[in-house]
């Protein structure tokens, strides 16, 4: 029997491998060595083999070496009473008499005692086998294989989770505006920095002739991957509705009964979406969202207040289209709330008041730099810290 201090040290330091030996092709068969090499002395494990599910059952992948001397099974059958036994106990030492997993004669006396493991993630399973020589005990070979596969199973897990993220990440990114459209007389600029990898927040340029372009920002509620889906479908049934060239309030009327009906993702999604003329002629709906700020060039300031409810709230609403005209020298501020919301080591919130004098302060700027110098003003005052809430902001300003 090991010492149990030696035990305890040798199977951390194992453990800390697994952390840290590189994703990729080779990743079990290193594990695999690393236990053998570990633990082979101390608690009489041969090396192991690796079996891998594909249509037929469990084919051996790794290569065999100190066991070619063993008849070996080079295909395990998925439905045998020994892997069932392994799949449901997730650990299973095969000492019952003439019974045994993965060898044909197991009355070998070096390598007579199979103990297997098994191992998956969302994508692939595998059983690894391991021959216990003379002199094991059950304790330790019970304890040391329930660790090692319960991290190795955390670590794939961990993983596969991390890329689906990542690819959720990269989804929503194409999705997004990588730059703003160029009109004539306007300057147009926007970001969104997002509290997790994915978030809600989204915002968009459309331009449907030489006379006449639009934009739209959205928030919705929550945060991570459902906030996601629902920004993805907001932004995806806007544009489906309008290269359609349907009327503004028929396709937003359209699109709050596809998110009321959505499942998968939250429930709610404010919106903003407006068409404006060349002329500086604006044409709006504001669905439940935080009212855009408009600063012309002597510094009287006008909201553009909500003319419906958020969607998603019920399966039919009332939305109403409103105008207002932009003025030359005018600069136009979409926000979402976690601009407004953002609070300081006091608990004080960002609030209007503080953003409407930093579009003031820098309407003469471009519309980027007065894009950076928001995102940049809200970031101090939050104390340099991580954004808590998704935040967006787009600028449209019509130039002199």
């Amino acid at each position: 029997m090991i010492e149990p201090k030696v035990f305890y040290r040798k199977l951390d330091s194992l453990l800390s491998k697994i952390n840290l030996v590189k994703s990729g092709a080779d990743f079990l068969f290193t594990i695999v060595n690393e236990l053998g090499k570990t633990f082979g002395n101390d608690l009489h494990i041969g090396k192991g083999r690796i079996y891998e599910k594909d249509t037929s059952g469990y084919a051996l992948i790794s290569p065999i070496t100190d066991l070619e001397k063993v008849d070996i099974e080079t295909n395990l059958v998925t439905n045998s009473k020994s892997v069932q036994l392994v799949l449901n106990n997730k650990t299973y030492i095969f000492d019952g008499p003439g019974f045994g997993i993965g060898i044909k004669d197991n009355d070998k006396k070096e390598y007579a005692i199979p103990a297997a493991i098994s191992i998956q993630n969302q994508d692939h399973e595998w059983i690894v086998i391991f021959e216990l020589k003379n002199g094991w005990i059950r304790e330790e070979i019970e304890f040391c294989l329930n660790t090692v596969r319960s991290v190795i199973n955390y670590r794939l897990l961990s993983e596969s989770i991390k890329n689906e993220y990542e690819q959720a990440y990269l989804i929503q990114k194409s999705l997004l505006p990588t730059s703003s459209p160029i009109i004539a007389g306007y300057q147009i600029a926007g970001n969104s920095r997002q509290a997790e990898l994915v978030g809600g927040d989204i915002f968009d340029y459309y331009k449907f002739n030489e006379e006449e372009f639009g934009f739209c920002i959205g928030d919705a509620s929550g945060h991570g991957i459902p906030a996601a889906l629902l920004a993805r479908d907001a932004i995806i049934g806007l544009r489906m509705g309008l290269e359609n060239s349907m009327k503004m309030v028929y396709t937003l009327k359209k699109l709050n009964r596809v998110i009321f009906q959505s499942v998968y993702s939250t429930r709610f999604i404010s919106l903003f979406y407006a068409e404006m003329e060349l002329n500086g002629n604006l044409f709006y709906v504001n669905a439940g969202h935080p009212s855009p700020i408009l600063i012309n060039k002597d510094d009287e300031v006008t909201e553009l207040e909500s003319t419906g409810l958020i969607f998603g709230a019920l399966p039919e609403i009332e939305l109403r289209r409103t105008y207002i005209k932009i003025r030359h020298g005018s600069v136009l501020v979409l926000f979402s709330d976690g601009i407004v919301e953002r609070q300081n080591e006091n608990g004080d919130e960002f609030d209007l008041k503080r953003l409407k004098e930093v579009i003031t302060k820098n309407k003469n700027m471009d519309a980027e730099e007065i894009l950076n110098s928001i995102f940049q003003t809200v970031y101090e005052f939050g104390n340099n810290k991580k954004w808590e809430d998704d935040a967006t902001v787009v600028v449209i300003k019509r130039l002199e």
